[in-house]
């Protein structure tokens, strides 16, 4: 894919993600921060991590971000590129360092999990909406966004707030909540998050997170009320499986054309009948890892929208596609091959109730696959 550059008209892509990526330091063994004697150089970045998947998933892909003018932010640059992302819009910060953190091999939700993040001050927290070029940003059929981005600093949380606002012609904006207590100071709150979903037009959200930030236990029911505005919030339930919500007053239109949340009128064709939930329930998956398995599935469920496949189709390519970062090291893993995923998603609910992922999966055939089923 070629880019214009900076100054003409942005080449349209399928998904621009933007957001904050760090060099991210695994462990080469088990144990404390304190004990470890080495580690692994890779990297992490919830919105980077959605770019490289639906890159190697076959589609366009932009990051948009600032890196430091370091040896970091080349290999981030270097690593996310090579996935196949646009990366002529990431900015150098002379004066900024590249955001790195290091982590134990446990799993995230372990007592004996450690995580020491190095962002304070970090060339990505100095985003703003002056700081990034709109148009490459705005230039996708898809914008993905996270939480994560707005409680960086002031002026991440008004670039937020400037891509999220209705516009004509803006992008379908898509946004993982990704609440992350630590990083949010006094000055704001949960409620910010809450207000940055209910102007996005695909929302996900964790169940359990949602409680945590929002107090919110009524179930993917109570969820869906309090975000009335989005076109569809997709609630993860762990091991239960994940719920889509359409809204209540029917399909979006943006996909058919000219109506939607951007200000314009619905067109004459515009489907208006509401529709009901779907449900996916999860995979059986022997796991490896759980980092980075969100974003997976955020990325395979944006990619069958893109694909314009039902819901529940797109909530069993999510599951796929997390299924395979669950039984591979590091943040990112390759997706499995188009054919295998359709085969696979395609199947009936008792044989999608027996299937059982393993490391290794997504190098199988359609045969090996197959015998990938439970009895």
């Amino acid at each position: 894919m070629t880019v214009t550059g900076t100054g003409n008209a942005p080449d349209v892509v399928d998904v621009v993600a933007l957001g904050e990526s760090m060099v991210t330091f695994l462990p080469s063994r088990p144990g404390r921060l304190a004990d470890v004697p080495a580690f692994h150089r890779s990297i992490g970045g919830a919105e980077s991590n959605v770019a490289c998947a639906l890159a190697a998933a076959g589609h366009t892909t932009r990051w948009v971000s600032r890196v430091g003018a370091d040896g970091f932010g080349d290999h981030l640059v270097e690593a996310i590129g090579a996935y196949g992302v646009d990366v002529s819009y990431v900015r150098r910060d002379p004066a900024r360092p590249t955001g790195v953190y290091f982590r134990t091999a446990g799993d995230r939700a372990g007592d004996t999990h450690e995580v020491a993040y190095y962002r304070a001050g970090s060339a990505a927290s100095a985003m703003s909406p002056a700081g990034v070029d709109l148009d490459a940003v705005r230039a996708g059929r898809v914008l993905h966004l996270s939480g994560i981005t707005a409680a960086l600093s002031p002026g991440c949380l008004d670039l937020m707030r400037e891509l999220t606002a209705p516009r004509p012609g803006r992008p379908l904006i898509s946004f993982d909540v990704n609440h992350r207590p630590g990083l949010w100071g006094e000055a704001y709150g949960p409620e910010v998050l809450q207000d940055l979903a209910r102007r996005a037009d695909i929302v996900f959200v964790g169940e359990d997170e949602a409680e945590e930030a929002w107090g919110i236990t009524g179930g993917p029911v109570a969820l869906r009320e309090a975000l009335p505005e989005p076109d569809l919030v997709v609630v993860k339930q762990g091991a239960q499986g994940a719920v889509a919500l359409p809204a209540v007053r029917g399909q979006s239109c943006r996909w058919g054309g000219t109506g939607g949340r951007d200000g314009t009128p619905q067109s004459p064709g515009c489907e208006t009948t509401p529709r009901p939930a779907a449900t996916a329930p999860a995979l059986k998956v022997d796991v490896v890892a759980t980092t980075g398995a969100g974003d997976a599935f955020a990325a395979g469920f944006l990619s069958a929208t893109l694909r314009g496949l039902p819901l529940t189709a797109r909530l069993r390519h999510g599951h796929l596609a997390a299924a395979a970062t669950l039984t591979a090291p590091g943040d990112l893993a390759a997706p499995p091959p188009r054919p295998l995923a359709d085969r696979l998603a395609a199947l009936d609910d008792p044989a999608w109730g027996r299937l059982r992922l393993g490391p290794g999966w997504t190098d199988a055939d359609a045969e090996a696959a197959e015998e990938a089923r439970t009895p």
